[in-house]
């Protein structure tokens, strides 16, 4: 049987909810209840620096991608931040500045290569292009003596990366899966496979992401790859000839990272490659079923988006106490809650069949064995191929 949450503001949460039955838009806009249990914060809703911390414990500085930790909109806050901000005084001054990966290590790698401050202290990046920042010597690693929540509760399907076996230079935040999404309203047949998105019906309203391994990791799946095992250059490039040839007759609107959710929401795109959680929060803002979210056929790739920290921080021991924070079951609960992406934490399903029951059976929260076999990892890229792959993606882009 779960055991009851102790700390007694999770336990107010609870009571709440139990009682009055919210729903998760209510629970995460309702300033009533964020306010109650966690108190006011002075974060602005674009992101940027304050907090209710008083700046005594230090401050930490973290990127992560836009709809990526629990908001409240009305209060313009997020309330487990300033939760951990109230408990420890550290600030956090928190920067939704990742829209790829690509692009935002484009904008840090000078600091990067010169070993200068990049303007972040922890950076939330995909395993896959951290292997990259890794051979550079580019990352600090951490000291998982100061990480006892992680040591004790980091699920098995997030323990190892190709690159980091031990993860002492990654520290997984959230997993997720990139599959399909279709309007249900203005394209109600929606779509089972790849192949559907080239149906001349959607021609000029289709999305592809701009990570590469995503994007190319589903068209492979649907050509009968085996992603996860050793495939070549053959794969690669008969997978990329499909995104050349469909970008070239307008078939695919637009190539783009976490922005390709504004796409959806003024009907640009109609269907399209997605990451899991983006197509619940956008039906939760909607306040309706307006997209749906679908594991292809095929299968449906996994990504894993890990906190990193750049060489250069003064920080370092803040870092740790906001990973470890992130990583009590409660706390990763909530933020589940609103994100709905996998979470790593092990006692997250406990925390979350207090906070949210129905949640806590979603099987793209908490995989069960089924959907676990659907659902296939990239394997990792050699440095030479990252860099020839890379060239050749960019370029089919038009970049």
């Amino acid at each position: 049987m779960p055991v009851e949450p102790s700390d007694p503001m999770i336990q107010e949460l609870v009571t709440r909810i139990r009682s009055a039955q919210l729903s998760r838009r209510q629970l995460f806009r309702g300033a009533g209840v964020g306010a109650a249990m966690l108190g006011t914060a002075s974060l602005a809703a674009c992101a940027g620096p304050g907090g209710s911390g008083d700046g005594s414990g230090g401050t930490v500085r973290w990127a992560n991608w836009t709809y990526y930790l629990d908001y409240d909109e009305e209060a313009g806050t997020w309330p487990t931040l300033d939760e951990f901000m109230k408990q420890t005084n550290i600030t956090v001054d928190y920067f939704e500045d990742i829209d790829d990966n690509m692009t935002f290590i484009a904008k840090v790698k000078d600091q990067l290569q010169l070993a200068q401050d990049t303007g972040y202290d922890v950076f939330t990046l995909t395993d896959s292009s951290l292997l990259r920042l890794f051979e550079k010597d580019q990352l600090r690693k951490f000291d998982r003596e100061l990480l006892p929540n992680v040591n004790k509760q980091m699920i098995d399907m997030v323990q190892h990366a190709s690159f980091d076996p031990d993860r002492q230079w990654s520290i997984p935040y959230q997993a997720g899966m990139t599959g399909l999404c279709y309007n249900t309203e203005l394209y109600p047949k929606g779509v089972k496979s790849v192949a559907d998105l080239w149906n001349p019906e959607l021609k000029g309203k289709v999305n592809v992401l701009s990570e590469q391994d995503d994007t190319l990791g589903l068209v492979m799946l649907e050509q009968g790859v085996d992603i996860t095992g050793d495939w070549g250059e053959d794969e690669f490039y008969n997978a990329l000839a499909v995104i050349e040839k469909e970008l070239k007759s307008g078939q695919i609107a637009t190539v783009k990272g976490n922005s390709y959710t504004q796409d959806l929401q003024t009907d640009t795109v109609l269907a399209g490659m997605c990451w899991s959680g983006d197509i619940a929060i956008l039906n939760e803002e909607a306040g309706e079923e307006r997209w749906k979210f679908v594991v292809p056929e095929a299968g449906a790739t996994l990504f894993i988006d890990s906190f990193c920290m750049p060489e250069v921080t003064d920080s370092y021991d803040q870092v740790h106490e906001l990973i470890n924070y992130y990583y009590e079951p409660e706390v990763a609960a909530e933020v589940a809650s609103y994100v709905e992406y996998v979470t790593p934490v092990a006692g997250a399903k406990e925390a979350m069949e207090k906070l949210d029951p129905e949640l806590a059976e979603n099987p793209l929260i908490f995989p069960d064995a089924e959907m676990s076999a659907r659902v296939f990892d990239m394997r990792a890229l050699s440095a030479q191929e990252d860099n020839i792959f890379a060239q050749a993606y960019q370029k089919v882009l038009g970049n």
